[in-house]
């Protein structure tokens, strides 16, 4: 295992102290229970959104705390559930006295935690919403979920429920808002390579040279099928098709189209997966009029690439528009 670490017992918390020491205007960390807030919370009255998951996804979630996206990002240990004290505390630290909102991803550890954070916030008072992102086409029930698993769609809900909640929606509107993307957005990933958990010390899975993995999950998880490996054209129309057939996406419809690195793919061939994408949507009359293209929820080194589709409308395109100021998106700040 080779990794800029210092020991892997530290590297969460090491990773929170760089993240603040970077991005100080940004945000704050709180220890012992781990959480990362925006550096002016509470923002009183507005709605409060809090997420978080494993570490090892990065930026995924505490990269998207600030400005019109994220109050707050419970990081666990890697590829762990954060704890329900964490996301209690969390919770507690960034009401304004507006509710709050948990976006959650489809994993059994995480839905199970962030309930029980929010039972005990609802009991000292804090209204609590929640929502679960399911969002991935490539299996019903994986590894560690029941259901499709929650990935891709989640940063655009964030990004979404956040500039609602910088408006002024209240909790009722901004998680249906919530709801509405995860809807509306359907993702499935590949991977070329396994990745190695740093307490672990070897890959998470074996895979031949001339093999890749259809429809893996974030943790590794397996996926729909083990295949000889392609070219990106190739892959490219194995990942949409289910996509653009699970809502299903039709002529007429204006999408936003995010194409994700895992980790160890550079930018260069995403965009040659961006490119064939586009030419798909395309060619079925379907405008790809947003984007996100880059390494926004990886899993650690990974090779490997994601595509999500969320459908738009006129409400989501100006949500998706909307300032953001947070270490890893930042526009019109």
């Amino acid at each position: 295992m080779k990794k800029l670490i210092n020991s892997p017992e530290n590297v969460v918390h090491e990773a929170m102290e760089g993240m603040v020491a970077a991005h100080g205007d940004l945000l704050k960390a709180h220890f012992d229970p781990n959480f990362l807030f925006r550096a002016d919370a509470p923002v009183k009255g507005k709605v409060a959104i809090v997420s978080g998951g494993g570490s090892g996804h990065e930026p995924m979630h505490g990269g998207f705390v600030g400005k019109g996206m994220l109050d707050a990002a419970c990081p666990g240990a890697v590829f762990t559930s954060p704890t329900p004290d964490q996301m209690h505390e969390a919770t507690k630290a960034v009401n304004g006295g507006k509710g709050v909102l948990h976006i959650v991803k489809n994993y059994t550890g995480d839905v199970l935690n962030f309930e029980m954070a929010a039972d005990l916030a609802r009991g000292e008072g804090i209204e609590v919403e929640a929502v679960v992102i399911d969002d991935d086409v490539a299996v019903k029930d994986s590894t560690w979920t029941a259901g499709r698993r929650g990935v891709g769609t989640t940063v655009l809900a964030e990004k979404i429920c956040g500039a609602a909640a910088e408006a002024g929606q209240s909790l009722t509107e901004v998680a249906a808002l919530c709801k509405k993307v995860n809807a509306q957005g359907r993702s499935m990933g590949m991977a070329l390579t396994s990745c190695t958990v740093p307490h672990v010390g070897k890959p998470t899975f074996e895979i031949g040279e001339e093999e890749m993995e259809m429809g893996v999950g974030i943790h590794g998880e397996p996926g729909r099928q083990r295949l000889k490996i392609a070219n990106a054209d190739s892959i490219t129309e194995m990942l949409l098709k289910p996509i653009i057939e699970d809502i299903p996406f039709k002529s007429g419809d204006n999408v936003l189209l995010f194409v994700n690195s895992m980790g160890g793919t550079p930018a260069i061939e995403l965009y040659v997966i961006y490119r064939k994408a586009h030419e798909i949507l395309t060619k079925a009359g379907i405008k790809v009029t947003r984007n996100l293209v880059g390494p926004y929820i990886t899993s650690l080194e990974m090779a490997g690439t994601s595509i999500t589709v969320l459908k738009l409308d006129d409400q989501l395109t100006s949500l998706w528009d909307a300032a953001v100021h947070t270490p890893a998106l930042r526009w019109r700040a």
